[in-house]
């Protein structure tokens, strides 16, 4: 698609035949006449009105000529010529004259941060080791490439199964099928500052293909590809939000840099580890030279720090006696071994202030009494897991606990043997506002602990050790996941258990949780089991395996994954929709071509229906004079897919009226009202 910016930059530049060589500008004199401020050159470009809008700031009636963002244009725009030779080796993203696939000098000012890459993840069934990456843009072509697109088959999934839908409210799950840079931007008018979490599972860049996102980026692209994305889903998050990042160690350094340079070092949370693994093994088992890799990690950054006000409390189980007997086995002190037989008459002693001036009533207790569990259990001819769960409520430790409180009621009370309470309300943490008991005993009022503050017992009886999770994640099961939500998806797949964990902690019912790297619909399953509203959003062709098909399962009461936790039995509903594809769908035709035979049925369906990049004549680069026939079909592949406009892969929204593209007036309605737009 040809652009007016460019048409008038190649105007002015015509006007100097130094910088031509027959068709092909020589961008490094005209790139060093601008450096050294070439008078009458700044003064053409100047003179024309598109680009002075483009490139200068008007400060008091004066223009301040942006030459190095005009410079940075001319470096990386791709300005191609009739030669087919110099055409195709200039595909590519280039730094310092090198291209980006070579170059492995990546710092926090890495190559091309400044700039947009539309290209997709698909590592397509032909094998293709390296993604598509689009040219770099300019301002303009930015624009296009990133305003509003249409959304087609829209459809409603509910208990009652598959519905035509016209409208779409703020209260609708929604599941969006394309590339989720340009679907991000399509939400983000409607979603800006309304999400409270996002959890993203992007590509690892392990070089390997393991999974059917592209794996194999190099430094440079991905973290240009993950910093285009993580820019516009900050927008998203509330004030008070959250997001969490899961990664591995190849680019998680990269990764922290490039999220505190976003999101800002001050709302850095916390990295979280992530056991995925078994240790290794008598053997070893090492990964070639290297250690087997146990662990993942969560990188975890918040809007604002100073909205955020702190996560939830998620808690580890562990079947009590089990973990008493694993205390024991490690030589550990488990603590919890005494009783309250009777807490004692509660005799009013005084009244003291805490440290913001209010009451802190303390009485003292008359005649109470103790017992070790052990002994109860005896005495009562009971099992000590009897005893537990009949004294579930009295069983307790102390603590020389430091707090203020503490000191102030050692300080109004004796050096006795004794017990001691205190009522009082406090002004912030877990119980603010309202009245609460603390007991302390002993000559040094030790602070006195429950069991019943760690520990839980179920509906069916069952007495488990709670601990809070911390940032060492462990005891996952990883274990048979690969068919949760009765989807398979043997590689990459999260456990159901996980997203629990960080929605749980992140969220609270009918919040919004986000995840544009979808895959086979994990983070939207164990939302819609958990009453949290959900956007997702997914490039990739799963297939019956697919995100839509594991929600529809889930509507219909999917009893895998966390399901029997949550008691889950199904219900709900959510919305469907993809982006209206153009050429994107001339890159999916290609990348499943799989014989030479079908290269000129695609060359002519293209040439007919694509929209083709202005600059190159597709007729010279493919003619029988040409050098194409004797390029081998991945090399012929990637050439075709470079032909394409790379700013017309989806239909925009502004063409929606357009009779050429036949869009269904109830198609028009849903989009219409998803832009607010009558």
């Amino acid at each position: 698609m040809d652009t007016v910016l460019l048409k008038e930059i190649k105007h002015v530049l015509l006007s100097f035949p130094e910088y031509w060589e027959q068709d092909s500008l020589l961008k490094s004199k005209v790139i060093d006449d601008l450096r050294d401020y070439r008078k009458d050159l700044i003064e053409k470009l100047l003179d024309n009105e598109k680009i002075r809008n483009a490139y200068t700031i008007k400060i008091s009636n004066n223009y301040i000529f942006r030459i190095d963002d005009l410079i940075d244009m001319l470096r990386y725009k791709s300005y191609w010529d009739n030669s087919y030779t110099k055409y195709s080796n200039e595909i590519g993203l280039t730094s310092e004259g090198r291209y980006l696939k070579y170059n492995t000098d990546v710092v926090v000012d890495f190559p091309h941060k400044d700039c947009v890459l539309q290209g997709g993840m698909t590592n397509e069934e032909v094998g293709k080791k390296e993604v598509f990456y689009h040219k770099i843009l300019a301002k303009e072509e930015i624009d296009i490439l990133l305003e509003p697109k249409v959304f087609i088959n829209v459809k409603k999934y509910d208990v009652n199964g598959e519905h035509e839908v016209k409208e779409f409210h703020d209260s609708d799950n929604l599941i969006i099928k394309g590339n989720n840079l340009i679907a991000l931007y399509c939400l983000k008018e409607r979603f800006a500052g309304k999400v409270k979490l996002i959890y993203i599972d992007p590509p690892y860049n392990t070089g390997t293909d393991s999974f059917k996102y592209n794996d194999r980026f190099t430094h440079s692209t991905w973290l240009t590809f993950m910093k285009n994305r993580l820019e516009v889903s900050k927008e998203f998050l509330k004030d008070d939000g959250v997001i969490f990042i899961q990664i591995n160690d190849v680019e998680m350094a990269y990764l922290k840099v490039l999220c505190d340079e976003i999101f800002g070092r001050e709302n850095y949370l916390n990295t979280i580890s992530v056991r995925t693994k078994s240790n290794a093994g008598a053997t070893g088992g090492g990964e070639d030279k290297r250690l087997k890799k146990n662990v993942e990690y969560l990188l975890c950054y918040c809007k604002d720090y100073n909205s955020f006000k702190e996560f939830n409390k998620v808690y580890k189980k562990v079947e009590l006696m089990s973990y008493i007997k694993q205390m024991e086995n490690e030589g550990k002190s488990w603590k919890y071994t005494s009783v309250f037989k009777d807490f004692g008459e509660k005799v009013y002693y005084k009244t003291i202030k805490d440290g913001s001036g209010q009451d802190i009533n303390i009485y003292k207790r008359i005649n109470f009494k103790t017992q070790s569990i052990s002994s109860i259990a005896e005495e009562e001819n009971i099992s000590l897991e009897e005893a537990y769960r009949k004294y579930f409520d009295r069983i307790f430790t102390t603590e020389n606990s430091l707090s203020s409180i503490r000191t102030r009621v050692r300080e109004a009370t004796d050096n006795e043997d004794n017990l001691y309470s205190i009522e009082y309300i406090p002004v912030s943490g877990k119980n603010k506002g309202k009245v609460t008991e603390l007991f302390y005993k002993g000559k040094n009022k030790r602070l006195v602990n429950f069991l019943k503050e760690t520990a839980e017992i179920d509906e069916n009886g069952k007495m488990y050790k709670k601990d809070i999770y911390g940032t060492l994640w462990d005891g996952i099961n990883w274990n048979n996941i690969s068919r949760e939500g009765n989807v398979v998806l043997p590689n990459g797949k999260k456990p159901e258990e996980l997203l629990k964990i960080i929605i749980e902690m992140a969220t609270n019912s009918g919040d919004i949780v986000m995840d544009y790297f979808l895959g086979s619909g994990t983070t939207a399953a164990v939302a819609h089991k958990l009453g949290r509203q959900y956007i997702g959003i997914e490039q990739l062709n799963y297939g019956d395996e697919d995100s839509v098909a594991r929600l529809k399962n889930v509507i219909n009461g999917d009893g895998s994954g966390i399901s029997s936790i949550v008691n889950w039995t199904g219900g709900g509903s959510f919305v469907y929709a993809e982006l209206y594809e153009l050429n994107q769908k001339y890159v999916k035709q290609i990348q499943n071509l799989t014989s030479e035979e079908e290269i000129e049925n695609v060359i002519e369906d293209i040439k007919e229906k694509a929209f083709l990049d202005f600059k190159v004549d597709i007729e010279k680069i493919t003619n029988e004079n040409s050098d194409f026939a004797s390029l081998s079909l991945e090399e012929k592949k990637n050439i075709l897919i470079q032909v394409l406009d790379a700013n017309q892969m989806y239909l925009s929204y502004s063409e929606i009226d357009d009779f050429q593209y036949e869009i269904p007036e109830s198609v028009k309605q849903f989009n219409h009202s998803f832009y607010n737009k009558s």
